[in-house]
């Protein structure tokens, strides 16, 4: 399935739809990326268990995502709790959750690094139980100019059913392989805002 361009409008999560007007405000030019240090949200700390931090190293399809924060509930999701919580960060995308499941995602990090603007995917996937769940993946990317440096992520799991088991959910080891059912780059109707950024911040240092 190839990215479509999309509006801010495609984002359903509420909380995402935050993170993403804060990009938005710290985009100071159309033409460039935000940076990092401009990036403020109204969001409170308990949205970091849903998020992770990342720095680009290299470039092309040679680039890699090293790890700079990683939520709670991603850990789980990924079935990783075994890990040192020491041992998180400071480790590359695709060691952390294995050829598999990187294999599956990677499409989503390498438009965001190419297109340089915000990509925006869900995936159907069931938990041990057999519920439906729906797993919506917002990328964000910051640097200098137009070299995208960073990209922030947000991570959401959501089921109509109700309580969901989130172990493993996304996991080599999960019941099933998710299903993509959207990709798209957020690169149409937004320009940088004009107005100040919120002063509340989510650290992810």
């Amino acid at each position: 399935m190839p990215f479509k361009s999309a509006d801010p409008s495609v984002v359903k999560s509420i909380t995402q739809r935050v993170l993403l007007n804060a990009w938005l405000r710290a985009l100071r030019t159309p033409d460039t990326v935000p940076l990092l240090c401009d990036f403020h949200t109204e969001g409170s700390a308990d949205e970091r268990a849903d998020m992770m931090g990342f720095d680009v190293v290299g470039g092309g399809e040679d680039a890699r995502f090293l790890i700079t924060q990683e939520g709670a509930r991603l850990t789980t999701a990924y079935g990783n709790e075994h890990v040192d919580p020491r041992l998180r960060a400071n480790r590359y995308l695709d060691d952390a959750i294995g050829p598999e499941r990187y294999a599956g995602v990677i499409l989503s990090y390498r438009a965001c690094l190419v297109r340089k603007r915000p990509t925006y995917t869900v995936a159907e996937v069931t938990d041990a139980d057999g519920k439906d769940v729906s797993y919506e993946r917002l990328l964000l990317p910051f640097g200098r100019g137009n070299r995208v440096e960073h990209i922030v992520g947000s991570y959401k799991a959501i089921s109509i059913e109700g309580g969901f088991r989130l172990h493993n959910l996304m996991g080599v080891k999960a019941r099933a392989v998710p299903v993509v059912t959207m990709r798209a780059v957020i690169d149409r109707r937004f320009v940088p805002m004009d107005h100040a950024a919120s002063q509340d911040t989510v650290e992810l240092s």
